[in-house]
């Protein structure tokens, strides 16, 4: 009986909602718990949360009973009412030495790049689902990432790099999703990865030959195989003389990721607070309240990037290992619903909000263990942000309201 209830509940969209509510869970008491003794500037954020908790369940409501019609008809001019919005921080004054927010004088801040996320996702998915797109040809995956690019590049130059990244993140899945050759997808991908490989000798010579095995095997061209292996090793070769004209910080981000130590008090004094945290906390924590990592404020922006590092020092390795699982529950069922949706456009949706969330949990969890550089980008539902929770809660909506077998 218990094992009948059980399946029933893992086969209902409902199990989205039960992960996200333990995820919110386990999000607020931490932050329940750096608010304790936290300065007041920072001891709002707990009460914040619950303050925008409210706003995001009827945004979540609210997508999830929209018509699939009305999105469909007008996501082209929210597109568009998009790239406004994700103008108009420079437009203001800088906050945290970025413009990345606009300040309507509240106390909170907006971030309007939340929502150009999902907005991308959906514009792609109307472009792909629309003109039925024949990908079976190099030039036909260009339009989609055009349309990721544009305010990818306006982000970019706010400057916030971790959200300009999640922004392209589902071009390729979603492009893969409706048929694109594989092949293809990684002529896009080869020439950045080229130029990251490009840090250690020993990894780029593994992957130029692991290029030339792939183009080699290729069917094509004799000149198409010299062009794309060659082009790659040129990026390659080229990349020391664009590290160069990096500044500074962005020298010390990256560096600090690989070797910390390097600059304890600097770039690399997150991270080595972070693993700190992580490691003191063992199998079982410390106690909610306990961390000495957290609470004597030695962990930086403890209530958003790196909020994993509390819950580790507090709560938990095991509690570290329940939430993967239930991230990894969640991913899952999105991908199931998008293998069962009732069309093209609502399953093209689906994966690409997905990707969001997986490259968001990504990116975070391996910022905190030190294996990235360190960006700004928050964890779902677990991580303090009104922004990013208002999105995210909408994001869910989405994927009920197209994950439905029914047209």
């Amino acid at each position: 009986m218990i094992l009948n209830i059980w399946k029933k509940i893992k086969n209902s969209p409902n199990i989205i909602l039960l992960n996200v509510f333990c995820l919110l869970t386990i999000g607020l008491f931490c932050l329940y718990s750096i608010s304790i003794i936290q300065e007041e500037s920072s001891s709002q954020a707990f009460y914040k949360q619950l303050l925008f908790l409210g706003p995001a369940i009827l945004l979540m409501i609210f997508s999830t009973v929209l018509s699939k019609r009305f999105i469909h008809k007008n996501i082209y001019l929210l597109y568009g009412i998009s790239l406004i919005l994700v103008s108009l921080p420079f437009y203001g004054s800088k906050i945290a030495g970025t413009y990345r927010w606009i300040d309507y004088g509240f106390p909170f801040l907006f971030q309007p790049s939340e929502i150009a996320k999902w907005v991308i996702v959906i514009t792609l998915a109307r472009f792909l689902s629309d003109n039925n797109l024949q990908v079976k040809n190099f030039i036909s995956n260009l339009a989609p990432f055009a349309i990721a690019l544009i305010p990818t590049f306006i982000v970019l130059n706010q400057p916030d790099l971790g959200t300009a990244f999640i922004m392209m993140l589902p071009v390729i899945p979603m492009l893969y999703w409706v048929g694109a050759n594989p092949f293809h997808l990684f002529l896009i991908v080869a020439p950045f990865l080229s130029i990251l490989t490009a840090f250690n000798v020993i990894v780029f010579t593994a992957w130029i030959i692991f290029i030339g095995i792939i183009v080699f095997f290729y069917r094509t061209k004799l000149w198409n195989k010299v062009v794309i292996f060659f082009l790659n090793v040129f990026l390659g070769l080229i990349f020391p003389l664009i590290w160069n004209l990096l500044r500074p910080y962005q020298k010390n981000r990256i560096l600090s990721s690989i070797n910390p130590e390097l600059d304890p008090l600097g770039a690399g004094y997150q991270i080595i607070q972070s693993k700190t945290a992580l490691g003191s906390g063992g199998f079982f924590g410390k106690g909610l309240g306990q961390g000495t990592q957290t609470q004597l404020k030695f962990l930086p922006v403890q209530e958003s990037d790196f909020i994993v590092s509390v819950i580790g020092e507090e709560l938990g390795f095991l509690v570290i290992i329940f939430m993967l699982f239930l991230f990894a529950s969640l991913l899952i069922k999105m991908v199931s619903l998008a293998f069962h949706a009732s069309d093209r456009f609502s399953s093209l949706i689906i994966i690409g909000i997905t990707t969001i969330f997986l490259g968001h949990i990504f990116v975070n969890c391996s910022m905190t263990a030190g294996l990235i550089p360190v960006k700004g980008l928050p964890l779902p539902f677990i991580s303090y942000g009104g922004s990013f929770l208002l999105s995210s809660f909408m994001m869910i909506g989405f994927i009920l309201n197209f994950g439905r077998t029914k047209p």
